[in-house]
């Protein structure tokens, strides 16, 4: 396989093939932070496609100076989320629920894990932006400590204490909720 910088140079080329590998390599991670940070699953696919979109035109100014490419992707669905909440909040949306679907699974199972995610992302509004931010990169997205430092430009240590104080206040937030 090749690398990500041999696949980064090669679409800066236009070659599809090595920008499509690259795609592949980092949608999920881009999908579930998005997700995280606007709470609507199908808005966040059209999000995180405009995420590639703009990538895709703006690879050819990527440069490898201290930024990864998957944090420069990052840096790029931050700012489309922050733009699509913006825009949110200045017009009403009327979310459609989505059906439940998992084949084989028990639709009592379904539902409750639907349920725990929904609190869980409802609870995430009670925290800071950058606290929101941290939890949607390490836990949504599955990014090392130092991946996420890298992309919203802080220190190993910051993140790590951001982690920690969004986990309390999550803790405390959904333990409320229960009534405990």
């Amino acid at each position: 396989m090749l690398d990500e910088e041999s696949l980064v140079r090669r679409a800066q080329q236009n070659d599809s093939d090595a920008f499509a590998r690259l795609y592949e390599a980092n949608f999920d991670k881009i999908y579930r932070y998005v997700v995280v940070r606007i709470g609507d699953r199908a808005e966040a696919e059209d999000v995180t496609q405009q995420v590639f979109v703009n990538a895709l035109r703006s690879i050819g100014s990527y440069r490898w100076q201290g930024v990864s490419f998957s944090a420069w992707l990052f840096r790029i669905a931050h700012n489309k989320a922050v733009d699509h909440l913006r825009k949110r909040t200045r017009q009403a949306v009327t979310p459609l629920d989505e059906p439940l679907s998992d084949e084989g699974a028990d639709p009592r199972l379904l539902v409750e894990r639907k349920l725990d995610i929904e609190r869980v992302l409802k609870a995430t509004d009670k925290l800071t932006e950058a606290q929101r931010e941290v939890i949607a990169l390490r836990f949504t997205s599955g990014l090392p400590v130092a991946e996420v430092a890298e992309i919203m430009g802080k220190s190993p240590g910051a993140v790590k204490v951001l982690q920690h104080s969004a986990i309390v206040a999550l803790r405390k937030v959904l333990v409320v909720e229960q009534g405990g």
